[in-house]
């Protein structure tokens, strides 16, 4: 533990040391040039670290990841497209896949349906901080913390029994309905572990998006509203269009996020009552089965069906832009 917190403690303070070595090294040998290679050589000098870091954390780790998946399960031999061929036709990432999907639309929508509506609506009301700061709270909380504290609140005991979980005890004290299985029902289980990433994540977007509409020109608003239209109108054709760009920025962090779904599923349910996503079998491939090519393959999956989706945002936000 000691090695440890030594090792933490020499890359937190040997970085930024070296890299204000390296600029304080670079700038004297710039000054021995002329003024004119100075001016080319030095921006490529101080990009220098982040490319390196570029390249040793993403670039090379993604090429690696593309061999390992056309290698067989202890990355000895060439096996070309077998790792693909076997990963899209088993039923458990199929399944996934579709999980995945319903991540994707569910946690989208949801916190950007209602970090909006909290952004708006806080924006009228004189403890707009309090509300905001009750909303951003869960953010502050890690997933498998937010998990662990969603685990006692889905907590199933049978009919007649003592309910110790807090859904399940509201449920039966106000309607008398029968306690539900939250996280066992295929039908409420992974609508339950969306709606946990809903709360974890809606505070995001609601600060974003606050930001943003803070950010809406007066003058638009009270010159619609002299026109006539009301707030449903002024917020439909005016509020909504400034507030598109942002919107766009939100939604593509909030696919990201739908695409890395792991935390919750791993410690409410660890994929099992067909709640497994793309992230969880692609752990069971790599760390308890010990195959690197289906997991490598797995993992070039995620990215290719992620990829399209970016692309549609990032496409989404320079036809905002250029407008």
């Amino acid at each position: 533990m000691t090695s440890r917190i030594l090792v933490a403690a020499g890359f937190t303070a040997g970085v930024p040391l070296a890299l204000a070595g390296w600029l304080a090294l670079s700038e004297r040998l710039l000054r021995s040039r002329g003024r004119r290679t100075a001016g080319r050589v030095r921006p490529w000098a101080w990009l220098a670290p982040g490319l390196v870091l570029l390249l040793v954390f993403l670039v090379y780790p993604l090429v690696n990841t593309l061999l390992l998946s056309t290698r067989d399960a202890r990355s000895t031999r060439f096996v070309g497209l077998a790792n693909f061929s076997a990963v899209l036709g088993g039923a458990e990432v199929r399944a996934a896949l579709r999980n995945n999907l319903l991540w994707l639309v569910l946690l989208t929508a949801g916190c950007l349906g209602i970090g909006l509506l909290v952004a708006v609506l806080a924006d009228r009301v004189r403890y707009e901080r309090v509300a905001k700061a009750a909303v951003v709270l869960p953010t502050a909380v890690s997933f498998v913390a937010g998990a662990v504290v969603w685990r006692s609140m889905y907590a199933y005991r049978p009919a007649g029994a003592a309910q110790t979980g807090t859904l399940n005890a509201a449920l039966v004290a106000v309607t008398g309905h029968d306690p539900v299985s939250w996280l066992v029902d295929t039908r409420t289980n992974n609508a339950a572990l969306i709606a946990v990433g809903v709360w974890m994540t809606t505070g995001f977007a609601a600060v974003v998006l606050s930001a943003a509409l803070k950010s809406v020109p007066a003058e638009l608003v009270e010159a619609a509203r002299m026109d006539g239209a009301g707030p449903w109108r002024v917020f439909r054709h005016v509020v909504l269009p400034e507030l598109a760009p942002t919107i766009v920025v939100v939604t593509t962090f909030l696919a990201i996020t739908a695409f890395k779904a792991f935390d919750v599923i791993y410690v409410l349910t660890n994929g099992s009552y067909g709640t497994d996503v793309i992230a969880n079998v692609m752990y069971r491939e790599l760390f308890v089965r010990q195959d690197n090519g289906h997991a490598s393959a797995i993992a070039v999956l995620l990215l290719a069906v992620a990829l399209p989706v970016l692309a549609l945002t990032v496409r989404a936000q320079r036809r905002e832009v250029l407008r």
